[in-house]
């Protein structure tokens, strides 16, 4: 996969890019990072990328013409199925469902924003998809590129094992387990006994029972999103009776 990213400040990822599964990824040939500098085209003598909004505003708004040309750049020599994400407070909130879907493609372009914003005449043009990472704000789009990439490099080929993946938050719509280790007992709260059964078919269904009992408690708009097996809908029944919320939907 080459990811091609478009930004003021591409010397910010000098460091993300040398440790971790995002270096793996990068030695192991299954990604590729590209920097692209918005300055790099303009054609003012100040090298602005900026200027004031129509309408009046607080803050200032990226042109629509270096971003272009930046775009254009990164599409050269490439196919026709290169996808334009920006990264925006404005997007869709991004999910593990959107991970899974942008890590099969083979050249993406993320488009990091900043200051009020980019030129809407851009958005329409240039970009397939407007993310966000959460309903919160922060001071550039930079940071959300890098939550961005290093998702989508967990799902890349060879990079982490698919039974590491597929115990992980969210990858089946549900939050993981709770976890232990040594000592067995840690101010007098031991390890669930059942753990250290050696039974692994009594493990693995206290395990999903928890996984279902921990989205229900914490994330039970995961659950409306996903279609409950018999199993599943009774351990989740056990975990509600074991822990008196019964007569809670």
């Amino acid at each position: 996969m080459l990811i091609s990213i478009i930004s003021l400040l591409p010397e910010i990822f000098s460091s993300f890019t040398k440790y971790g599964i995002i270096k793996k990824a990068i030695e192991k040939k299954v990604l590729s990072i590209s920097y692209i500098n918005i300055r790099n085209f303009t054609k003012n003598s100040y090298h602005s990328i900026d200027d004031k909004p129509y309408g009046g505003g607080s803050s200032m708004v990226i042109r629509f013409d270096p971003v272009y040309r930046a775009i254009s750049y990164a599409k050269k020599n490439t196919n026709n199925k290169t996808k334009v994400i920006y990264l925006s407070p404005q997007g869709k909130k991004l999910n593990q469902y959107d991970i899974n879907r942008i890590s099969n493609n083979k050249h993406i372009i993320i488009l990091c924003g900043r200051y009020k914003g980019i030129d809407e005449r851009l958005i329409l043009k240039e970009v397939n998809e407007e993310l966000s990472i959460g309903d919160y704000v922060i001071s550039n789009g930079e940071i959300a590129a890098m939550i961005l990439i290093d998702a989508i490099c967990r799902m890349l080929p060879n990079i982490i094992k698919y039974e590491s993946l597929v115990d992980n938050s969210f990858y089946n719509g549900l939050l993981n387990y709770p976890q232990y280790t040594r000592p067995r007992i840690v101010e007098n709260m031991p390890v669930p006994s059942i753990l250290l059964s050696g039974n692994h078919d009594k493990i693995n269904k206290w395990k999903l029972k928890q996984s279902l009992g921990r989205t229900f408690l914490r994330r039970p708009d995961l659950l409306n999103k996903i279609t409950l097996s018999n199993e599943q809908k009774k351990l989740l029944l056990e975990f509600k009776q074991e822990n008196n919320l019964i007569y809670y939907k």
